[in-house]
């Protein structure tokens, strides 16, 4: 059975502003149905990449290519409007003189039947069915998003683009607004491609993130894999608070107050990174100036004193000042746990879920 083809493809795309490489060389495709996020900090070329394929920027190099047919390469350039690539943008670009209705339908080609009948269909299905002679301003935020996605979705495009869609809503609204846009867009069977730099809305929307940074793609993979199997410690802090631990090597392993850390292929003398989120941190109670028994999961303990701890929520924040080097190093419980400054308890840390990367000057 052949491949399927992407619905999107982008090849080595790149942009230059003033000289300043701001895309470089960017290479990523989207199947039908599909909903990839590019994810990254602001600045670092998502917005860009995003115009690029709408066309409403030229690429200075590279191929796009819609059901693998070129729509824009250094020879032929297809219009946007003729694309058939839908945009949803933070700030919805509602026409505050039409109607609900009116905004949906604009730019709908076809009979006034086809057209009503179109949207109709998609008021029902953002459950706005009701509102078709309200006007913008009539709105909530939530609901004026709806009617954004709505518009968007009219002319059944093949690929929809999203640049931080969700950002403007209440986070009360958020979660029930991004599922439900995404239930659509699956119906649909559009190539969704997202653009945001909030980690957890990657995470919970994306069936594949390309991680961003300067221009260029970083890692790219399923959400697990992305935040399991970080590609350096950058991408280990962007989806969290990280504690860091230096250490040098000596004979494949690193050396620390919490024992021995593996860093094959790391030459001797070299110093590396022992990278662990605050989640992956244990915590154990003084024993008269003793701690826990090492294990091979968990390794040697090494006893800090808390500076200060703070409950957020759904969890608690603890901070230590270890004594071996007075580093300070953040530890989350789950629930409430407020231990009082100045109290000594033992940390360690789970084997298992630490990244070693070399260390950067």
């Amino acid at each position: 059975m052949p491949a399927q083809t992407p619905r999107l493809q982008i090849e080595h795309l790149s942009r230059r502003y003033d000289g300043r490489l701001v895309v470089d060389d960017i290479s990523l495709s989207v199947m039908p149905g599909q909903v990839t996020c590019l994810l990254g900090p602001s600045g670092c070329g998502k917005s860009t990449t995003l115009r690029m394929i709408a066309g409403v920027e030229t690429q200075d190099s590279g191929t796009i290519r819609v059901d693998g047919t070129v729509i824009c390469d250094g020879t032929a350039r297809v219009p946007p409007e003729e694309r058939q690539i839908g945009l949803m943008f933070q700030d919805f670009a509602l026409f505050p003189h039409l109607t609900v209705a009116g905004n949906v339908a604009f730019g709908l080609s076809g009979s006034k039947a086809e057209t009503q009948a179109r949207v109709q269909e998609l008021l029902d299905r953002v459950g706005l069915g009701h509102f078709t002679k309200s006007f913008p301003h009539e709105l909530s935020g939530g609901e004026q998003q709806r009617v954004a996605l709505a518009r968007a979705l009219a002319p059944r495009p093949r690929i929809m683009l999203m640049d931080e869609p969700f950002s403007g809503l209440d986070n009360r609204l958020r979660d029930g607004i991004r599922d439900e846009t995404l239930d659509i867009l699956r119906e649909e069977d559009a190539a969704v491609l997202l653009v945001t730099h909030e980690p957890d809305e990657a995470m919970r929307m994306a069936d594949d993130i390309a991680l961003m940074r300067g221009g260029r793609i970083v890692q790219q993979g399923a959400p697990y894999n992305v935040y399991n199997a970080p590609v350096d410690k950058d991408a280990v802090a962007f989806f969290s608070d990280v504690n860091t631990i230096r250490g040098t090597v000596r004979g494949a392993l690193t050396e620390t107050p919490f024992g021995h850390f593996l860093a094959p292929g790391v030459p001797d003398g070299a110093q590396v990174d022992i990278v662990i989120r605050p989640q992956h941190i244990k915590i154990d109670f003084d024993r008269a100036g003793r701690g826990p028994d090492p294990t091979p999961q968990d390794g040697t303990p090494a006893r800090g004193v808390v500076q200060r701890a703070r409950f957020m929520g759904s969890e608690s924040i603890v901070e230590f000042r270890m004594d071996h080097d007075g580093s300070i190093l953040k530890a989350t419980v789950p629930n409430v746990f407020l231990p009082s400054p100045g109290k000594a308890l033992w940390l360690m840390i789970r084997r298992d879920r630490c990244f070693v990367f070399p260390a950067r000057a």
